[in-house]
This record gives C-alpha cells, sequence and structure tokens, in this order.
C-alpha cells in the first residue's frame, strides 16, 4: 500500500507543477508594476489591465480546457499549457511595448486557465477517496510555492541591480530588472514540459474512452487489483447511469437536480476571489508601499507575504481530510473578514503631513519646490493627499514619486498593516486556497465533470480579472480604507452560506457523493 500511495505522491507533485507555473506567472507581475507605469506611463486602469489580462485569457481557457481535455485527454492540454507557459515567458522579456507585454501576458493565462482546472481534476481521478483531499492539495501548495517564489525572485532581482558586480553590469539587471523578473519563468516551464512525459493518462478519461484494460493497468500503481477492479466498475456504472451516449452539454449543468451543486460551486467560485486575495498577491508591495514603509521594505513584506501563504497551505494539506472541508472554509473565512475589517480600520486611521523634517527626507530627484503649498497641511484621506500630490508635482511625477510621498508623510501603525495582510493571507490558506480546488473536483458528476469545473472555474476566474483590473482604480477613488471595508463585508455574507447550504464531502467516493448531492 505504501508503493502504491508513493506512486500517485510522485504523479501528483509533477502535475502539481503547473500550479507552481500559476503561482509564479501570476504574482511576478506584483514586482513588475511600479517599473512598468512610469515606462509605458499607464494609467490606473492600464496598470490593472497589465495585471489582470493574464486573468482574461484564462477565464476564456477554463470554459475551454475541461471539454477539451475529456475529448484529448488531461495530460494532453497540460503538455500544451507547458508550452504557453514558456512563450509567455521569453515574449514578456523581450516586449518593446505595453501592448506586445499585454499579449504575451494573455498568452500565458492559457496556460493558466488549462493547469488550474486540469491539474487538480487529474489528480482527483487517480487518488484514493482517504488522500485525495491532501494529493488534491498538492496543487495549490505548488500555487502558494510559485506566488512565494515570484516574491523572492522579484526582491532578488531588485536587490542585484543594486549590485556595481560586473556579472550584473552584464546581464543588465538593474536596467532590465523587470523583464529579468518576467523572463526566468521560462526554466520551470520547460522542466514541466518534460516531466508531463513520463505521467500517465487519467484512468477514469480512459474508461470514458471505453479503454478498460488500460485503465485497469493504471489503477493497479495506486491500489491492489481488487481494489482497481472495483473502483471501475462503480466509474463504469456512474457513467452508465449518465446517459453515456449522450453528449455533455452546458444544459446539463443546469437541470434541476444540479441546482444545489451548481450553486455551491458558483458562491465558492465568486467568494474565492472577490475577498481580495489577487489584490493581495498581485499588488503586495503596492499595498505595502502605500502603509509607508518604503520600497525595498515592501518588497521583504511581500516574500513573508508568500512564507505564510505557504505554511498555512500546508496545515490545510495536513488538515483537510482530519477536520473536513466545511470547518476549514467557516474557521478561514471568518478569520478573512476579521483581517479585512482590521486592515480598512489601520487604513482609516493613518494621517498624512509633510513637515520640514520629511520633506528633507525626500530623494533628491523629488521637486521639492512645488511641495510649498503642501507643508504643514493634514491629509485624513490618502485619496486627499494622493490628489494634492497630483496637483502640485503632476500626473507623472506623482506617479514616480508615489511610494516617496507617502512614506514622508504618513504617519500610522504599519505593524498593524502588516498583521492585517498576514492574517488575511494564513486564513485563506488555510480554507479558500486549497479547499475550492477540492470541492470542484468532488461536487460534480463523472459526466460533466470537466465541463462542470470549467464552468466554475470560468466564474472564479472572470470575477478574480475583474478584482485585479480594478484594485489600482479602487485604491485611488475608494481610498485604500473603503477597499478593504468592501472586502470584508463579501467574506461576511459568503460565510453565512457556507454555513447555511454547505455539507461535507470529505471520505466519501467521488461517486458516493453523486448519489448525495444529485438529486
Amino acid at each position: 500500500m505504501a508503493k502504491h500511495n508513493n506512486s500517485v505522491v510522485r504523479i501528483a507533485l509533477v502535475v502539481a507543477l503547473g500550479g507552481f507555473l500559476m503561482g509564479f506567472d501570476a504574482s511576478v507581475i506584483s514586482g513588475v508594476i511600479k517599473f512598468i507605469e512610469p515606462e509605458f506611463h499607464l494609467t490606473k486602469l492600464e496598470l490593472g489591465w497589465s495585471v489582470a489580462s493574464l486573468s482574461l485569457t484564462a477565464t476564456a481557457a477554463m470554459m475551454f480546457a475541461g471539454p477539451v481535455s475529456d475529448r484529448f485527454g488531461r495530460r494532453v492540454v497540460l503538455k500544451y499549457a507547458a508550452v504557453l507557459y514558456a512563450v509567455s515567458a521569453l515574449l514578456s522579456a523581450i516586449a518593446p511595448t505595453f501592448l506586445i507585454l499585454v499579449i504575451a501576458r494573455m498568452i500565458g493565462g492559457l496556460g493558466v486557465g488549462a493547469s488550474l482546472i486540469l491539474a487538480p481534476m487529474y489528480i482527483a481521478e487517480i487518488s484514493p477517496a482517504k488522500v485525495r483531499g491532501k494529493m488534491v492539495s498538492f496543487n495549490q501548495l505548488n500555487i502558494v510555492l510559485g506566488i512565494t517564489v515570484a516574491f523572492f525572485t522579484n526582491y532578488l532581482i531588485l536587490s542585484f541591480g543594486s549590485s556595481e558586480a560586473s556579472w550584473v553590469q552584464s546581464l543588465g539587471i538593474k536596467e532590465y530588472n523587470w523583464r529579468w523578473m518576467l523572463g526566468i519563468e521560462f526554466l520551470p516551464a520547460v522542466l514541466y514540459f518534460f516531466g508531463l512525459l513520463f505521467v500517465p493518462q487519467s484512468p477514469r478519461w480512459l474508461i470514458m474512452k471505453g479503454r478498460f484494460d488500460d485503465a485497469l493497468k493504471i489503477m493497479k500503481r495506486f491500489g491492489d487489483a481488487e481494489s482497481a477492479e472495483k473502483e471501475i466498475t462503480e466509474v463504469r456504472d456512474s457513467i452508465n447511469n449518465d446517459q453515456p451516449k449522450e453528449k455533455a452539454s452546458l444544459k446539463k449543468l443546469f437541470i434541476p437536480s444540479m441546482r444545489l451543486v451548481l450553486t455551491i460551486g458558483i458562491v465558492v467560485a465568486v467568494l474565492q476571489q472577490i475577498t481580495g486575495i489577487n489584490s493581495v498577491f498581485f499588488y503586495a508591495p503596492m499595498i505595502f508601499e502605500q502603509s509607508g514603509i518604503g520600497t525595498d521594505a515592501s518588497f521583504v513584506q511581500a516574500i513573508l507575504v508568500g512564507v505564510i501563504n505557504l505554511v498555512f497551505t500546508v496545515v490545510a494539506m495536513l488538515l483537510i481530510d482530519k477536520l473536513g472541508r466545511k470547518f476549514l472554509l467557516v474557521t478561514g473565512v471568518t478569520g478573512v473578514a476579521v483581517s479585512m475589517f482590521l486592515l480598512s480600520y489601520g487604513f482609516n486611521s493613518a494621517t498624512y503631513t509633510l513637515s520640514d523634517a520629511s520633506m528633507a527626507k525626500l530623494p533628491a530627484t523629488v521637486p521639492v519646490e512645488k511641495l510649498a503649498d503642501l507643508k504643514g497641511k493634514t491629509f485624513t484621506s490618502d485619496i486627499d493627499y494622493k490628489a494634492a500630490i497630483k496637483t502640485s508635482l503632476g500626473a507623472d511625477d506623482a506617479k514616480k514619486f508615489e511610494s516617496d510621498m507617502i512614506t514622508a508623510a504618513i504617519k500610522m501603525n504599519p505593524t498593524l498593516i502588516l498583521i492585517g495582510i498576514l492574517g488575511f493571507v494564513a486564513s485563506f490558506a488555510v480554507s479558500l486556497g486549497p479547499v475550492m480546488w477540492v470541492l470542484f473536483s468532488e461536487l460534480f458528476p463523472n459526466k460533466i465533470r470537466g465541463l462542470a469545473i470549467s464552468f466554475v472555474g470560468f466564474i472564479n476566474s472572470a470575477v478574480s480579472f475583474l478584482v485585479q483590473l480594478l484594485f489600482p482604480w479602487e485604491l485611488n477613488t475608494l481610498g485604500s480604507a473603503g477597499t478593504f471595508m468592501l472586502y470584508g463585508a463579501f467574506a461576511v455574507l459568503g460565510l453565512l452560506f457556507v454555513i447555511w447550504k454547505l455539507p461535507e464531502t470529505k471520505g466519501k467516493s467521488l461517486e458516493e457523493l453523486e448519489k448525495i448531492l444529485v438529486k
């Protein structure tokens, strides 16, 4: 049995590298936006677009990834996703214009959408029920590992840029820092492609195609012969009972018997994103800069976000098959709401005053003579303060020196912001992060699982796109306090739904869950 479990673990880890690439590709932009905003003279919505463009094509890919994998196989589509990641990394690194950069990010988004849907689906289909939650969570673990590595490499490249070493100068790391941040993803993308060559097809997919002998051979690698034959029989019966000759269509998702599982899937998909997780992951340095700690410290604290995310994802993996999905969601979403309200309170209490002493600490490149009208004035709103900076310095210089101006003037407790962000990330990582994808892999019937996961994944990614696109605009319009208050309110609404409607799914086979949930 240990040998069989080891085989499942090895294959799950390889497939879950798609999650690593997704996490890296999505979060590496957090270190890039500070440099591309002044370089390409971007508005706040254009800045949001540079981040959210990846999610736009990921959203489209999610709608097609499941059905395409039902036809050609999970592994085949994942290999193409690896190629898309590699192409995106190289094109992003050499992008001469903002348009080319966005196109490159959108190419990567196709890989993100496919791997985000298919990696957990594949892992769920090869895993025994008693360890399925933990195995599927490998994908989320790799996502957060990719996020952490992206934060770390961003900081590393930023640090190298200040070095006078000859190799740093020859590689142009200082001059092309954001290009290096984006380009190094090429290496893990190539590794993922070759790793997938050693992964078998999904046995459940083979059964759907009538290749029972091939499926049995693979299932015997993950359990004893008797269990493998029993599971094949259960899967065949499940598919036969769902009219196998009839092609799965979107209409099947909206029949009355699917109402409960579809509602749960949609609400959880929306909740995972609308509470602001990708605002934190993709804009972490920007958020920390709003608390006045400066650029270098904001990149360091972003690494801490990644580490906390990683640690609590491991905690979730250890607990998900013991405490259950619902317990983790209730606990985690409660923490998300509390953390967001704490952030709102922290930013709401901030004041901004430019004194002679604080102005003396500004970089020499800041035209301080233009700030005479601001000296001695106290602002209680970050919105008003940023508007005054823009009026005094002009739009371009306001973008360029915003972090320095906030650091010089702000009076608040930055530790409160750090606690709020880390508390939010920990709460998300132990609940909505891994639990959502485990639930998606469990809720839907075999016959339409690919289509159903693609549908709810599409909704999840569409909400993610909007959150990422609007976050810079929200900070500029609602202010930091208003933005985080809004996220907290969404968390409270989601918590009430989870308590009211979500059943427990731990320890049950996919076929047992179908009998319970699909009436």
